[in-house]
């Protein structure tokens, strides 16, 4: 199989595994092109991709933006806060707009769960989820499963803990799903308050002592606590939350093992990681910032090539 099964990348829910296989084993590829004098493939030379943002995004946008033109691909960038939405416009017809300058790709962060899914249904363009409120970061799991690869081999049977907000997390449940895909066991590890009621239906181990998380794991993929999406205080403070959940090096060497520690960034250092932890020899959060651009490469690549 050399092309996805889907025209779309909506959620990792909604592809398959042979699918998230291509994806990786393409990312390889690329991974090699990117550290190559000569970085830019003409992949897409004859592709134009609109980057539709309408959620702040640093890291997801520049890696974006940056596999497109190593992939040759013509290049527009959206941003909500200075366009016609301000005026009323709807989703829709802003993206039609777009599509109206014979755009062939939309890379679209939303606020709203499900509104990639929305637009897929009533536009021509692929459209690429890159973050769609506390539902799936597909782009984000495909690269920490690479990320994991890269380090460990097979994931079929390693032990992944994912730790810290699982409830407002879009990243933590594309993860499941992605690493569940590639024979991975689960463990969501947090404060009660911060795990979903529906978490346990997933097929996932629960864990609410961090240190228990830290032995049973091969990975730790540690995640930002979003102050920004809680409308109520789950927790008395944040350096409560870190006393109980941060992790610091102290803890990582305690181990009688050696573990891999991630993370998707932004890090709250000395909330959810400590300093010395971030920038261990167990981190290989910089590798997952390289292997973003590579991944975002193979997946605009498969998809521009997949039939309608």
């Amino acid at each position: 199989m050399s092309q996805l099964s889907t025209r779309h990348l909506l959620g990792i829910k909604d592809i398959t595994e042979s699918d998230v296989r291509l994806i990786l084993e393409t990312a390889a590829n690329f991974k090699e092109v990117i550290n190559r004098p000569i970085k830019k493939v003409p992949s897409l030379r004859d592709i134009t991709i609109a980057n539709v943002f309408f959620e702040n995004s640093t890291r997801t946008r520049l890696s974006f933006e940056l596999a497109e033109k190593r992939l040759s691909a013509d290049v527009v960038n959206f941003s909500s806060s200075n366009s016609s939405v301000k005026k009323g416009e709807t989703l829709v017809d802003t993206v039609n707009n777009i599509l109206a300058m014979k755009v062939d790709m939309v890379v679209m962060r939303h606020a709203s769960p499900g509104a990639p899914h929305f637009l897929s249904r009533n536009v021509k363009a692929n459209i690429v989820n890159a973050g769609d409120g506390t539902h799936e970061h597909p782009t984000q799991a495909l690269l920490d499963s690479f990320s994991m690869q890269e380090k460990l081999g097979d994931l079929a049977g390693k032990k992944v803990a994912i730790i810290g907000d699982i409830l407002h997390s879009r990243v933590a449940l594309s993860n499941i799903f992605c690493l569940q895909k590639l024979g991975a066991e689960v463990m969501v590890c947090g404060p009660i308050t911060l795990l979903p009621k529906y978490i346990s239906s997933l097929g996932v181990k629960i864990e609410l002592d961090v240190q228990k998380a830290l032995e049973w794991c091969d990975v730790a993929n540690v995640l930002r606590i979003q102050l920004e999406r809680q409308q109520i205080k789950y927790f008395p403070s944040l350096r409560e939350y870190s006393l109980y959940y941060g992790i610091n090096r102290k803890m990582l060497d305690s181990l009688n093992k050696e573990i891999v520690l991630m993370h998707p960034g932004p890090i709250n250092r000395g909330v959810e990681l400590s300093s010395d932890a971030a920038d261990s020899a167990h981190s290989i959060i910089l590798d997952q910032v390289e292997n973003g651009v590579a991944v975002r490469m193979a997946v605009l690549y498969l998809l521009a090539g997949a039939k309608g």
